[in-house]
C-alpha cells in the first residue's frame, strides 16, 4: 500500500479525533484553572506553580512513553496516558470535596490548602500520562510519508485547535455553575477518548516492525545514541528553535490569562472566548494554511518568517491596552504560533531515522515542557514584581533573537535524513528502566 493510500485511511480521522476530544477536555479547564486556585486563596506566583506543575510532569513523561510507543506500539500507550488524563480529571472535579473530608479527619482548621495541594496532584498526573499528542504524532508519522507528513501533522494541529475554540468558550461558561462542573465535562470527554481509541483505532506498527523493536537491546536510550543524535546538523538547530519560541510562546499562553484577568478586568467567560477565538485561527491555519503553504515555501522560510511575526507580535502584546488591542494582537500570534508548532515537528520527524520519531518528538515535546515549567513562574513573577509589560518585552527579545538565531543555522532548509546518515544512526527507541 502506498504512502498516500495509507494516509487517506480511516486511520488518521481516528486519530484527528481522539486528538480532538483529548484537547476538548483539556481546553475546558484552560480559562477557569488560575480562577479555581484564586477562589483557595492562590497568588499569582502559586498560580504561576500549578501551571508549571504540568508541564513538570510532562517533562519525564512525554519522552518515556514516545519511546515506550516506539517498542510497545502507539495504541497501548495512548490508552494509558488518556486513563491517566481522565483520573487527574477527576481529582481536579472532586478537589474541594476531597479536601474539605481529609481537613476534618486531620482536624485541621481549613481546607483551601489541602484543596490547593489535590489541584496540583491532579495536574502532575495529567501531564505525566499526557504524552498522548507526542504519540499521537508518532502514529501520523507511521502512515506518512515525508511528502505528506506536513499535511498529517498539520490536520492533528487543527483537531488541538478545532478543541480550542469549542473547549474555553464551553469551560468558561460551565464555570458559571462552579468550577467543578467543566472538570467533570472534561473527565467525561476523556472518557469517549478512551473508548474511541479502545474501539476504532488500529495499532500502526505492524507485528513485523513491533517483532523486529522486540529484540533491540534494551539499552538502545543509551547517552552515546543521544550524542549522535545531537550531533545532526539538521536536527539540533530545530531543537533549539524549538526549545527557544516554546519558553516566549508558553509565557505569552500560561500569563494571557492572569493578564486579561488582572490588566484588563475581564471575568472568565469572555476569557474563554478570546481562548476560543485563538483556536479557531489554529484550526484555520493548520487544518487549511499548512497543506497550501507546504507545498509552496519550504519549511525553514515558514519557520524563519513566523518568528519574526511572533516576535513582533508579542512586544505589542506588552503594551495591550484594551480588550480589542488584544484581540488584535493575538491574531498574527495565533497564527504564527500555529505554523510554528507544525513545521518544526515536520521538519523534526524528517531529520531522525524511522526507528527514532517516535523518541525524537517525545523529546521535543519534551522541550516544550521544559519551557513550560520555566515560563509560567517567570512569567507571574514579571507580572506581579515588574509590571504588566515585562512578559511582552521578554518575550518579544527573545523571539527576536530566535529569528536571527534560525537565519544563521537552519541555512539550507531541508531536513529529509540522508539514508547513509539513517542507517547508522542507533535507535533511541527504548524506554529508560
Amino acid at each position: 500500500m502506498s504512502a498516500v493510500s495509507t494516509f487517506r485511511t480511516p486511520r488518521l480521522a481516528s486519530v484527528f479525533l481522539v486528538v480532538f476530544v483529548d484537547l476538548l477536555g483539556f481546553s475546558l479547564i484552560l480559562p477557569l484553572l488560575p480562577y479555581y486556585a484564586q477562589s483557595y486563596s492562590a497568588g499569582a506566583a502559586l498560580i504561576g506553580l500549578l501551571v508549571a506543575s504540568y508541564a513538570v510532569a510532562q517533562l519525564v513523561g512525554a519522552p518515556f512513553l514516545g519511546r515506550l510507543s516506539d517498542r510497545v506500539g502507539r495504541r497501548p500507550v495512548l490508552l494509558i496516558s488518556i486513563f491517566g488524563t481522565l483520573v487527574g480529571f477527576l481529582i481536579l472535579a472532586f478537589a474541594p470535596v476531597m479536601g474539605q473530608a481529609l481537613a476534618e479527619r486531620l482536624g485541621l482548621g481549613g481546607a483551601s490548602g489541602l484543596v490547593l495541594a489535590f489541584l496540583f496532584l491532579s495536574r502532575f498526573l495529567d501531564g505525566l500520562t499526557g504524552g498522548n499528542i507526542s504519540v499521537a504524532q508518532a502514529y501520523i508519522a507511521d502512515i506518512t510519508d515525508e511528502s505528506n507528513r506536513a499535511r498529517g501533522l498539520g490536520l492533528i494541529g487543527a483537531a488541538f485547535g478545532l478543541g480550542f475554540i469549542i473547549g474555553p468558550a464551553v469551560g468558561g461558561s460551565l464555570a458559571t455553575f462552579g468550577y467543578a462542573v467543566p472538570a467533570m465535562a472534561a473527565a467525561a470527554l476523556s472518557a469517549i477518548s478512551l473508548l474511541l481509541v479502545f474501539l476504532f483505532l488500529p495499532e500502526s506498527l505492524n507485528a513485523a516492525r513491533r517483532a523486529e523493536l522486540a529484540v533491540r537491546p534494551r539499552a538502545s536510550f543509551s547517552l552515546s545514541a543521544l550524542r549522535h543524535a545531537l550531533r545532526r546538523p539538521r536536527l539540533v538547530p530545530l531543537l533549539q528553535v524549538r526549545l527557544f519560541f516554546g519558553l516566549g510562546f508558553a509565557m505569552f499562553q500560561t500569563i494571557f490569562v492572569l493578564f486579561a484577568q488582572g490588566e484588563l478586568g475581564l471575568e472568565v467567560q469572555t476569557t474563554g472566548f478570546i481562548l476560543a477565538y485563538v483556536g479557531l485561527l489554529a484550526v484555520a491555519v493548520q487544518g487549511g494554511a499548512i497543506p497550501w503553504l507546504a507545498r509552496r515555501v519550504d519549511e525553514g522560510r515558514l519557520i524563519i518568517l513566523s518568528l519574526g511575526v511572533m516576535a513582533i507580535s508579542l512586544f505589542a502584546w506588552a503594551v495591550t491596552p484594551t480588550l480589542a488591542a488584544l484581540i488584535i494582537v493575538a491574531t498574527p500570534l495565533a497564527i504564527s504560533g500555529g505554523i510554528l508548532h507544525t513545521v518544526i515537528n515536520s521538519a523534526i520527524s524528517k531529520a531522525v531515522g524511522p526507528d527514532e520519531v517516535g523518541g525524537t518528538l517525545g523529546l521535543s515535546a519534551s522541550l516544550e515542557s521544559l519551557s513550560r515549567i520555566v515560563a509560567p513562574v517567570f512569567g507571574a513573577w514579571l507580572l506581579q514584581d515588574v509590571g504588566a509589560w515585562a512578559p511582552g518585552v521578554v518575550c518579544g527579545l527573545l523571539l527576536a533573537w530566535t529569528t536571527l538565531f534560525a537565519v544563521r543555522r537552519i541555512p539550507d532548509r531541508r531536513f529529509d535524513l540522508p539514508p547513509a546518515e539513517a542507517s547508522e544512526a542507533p535507535a533511541m527507541v527504548e524506554p529508560v528502566v
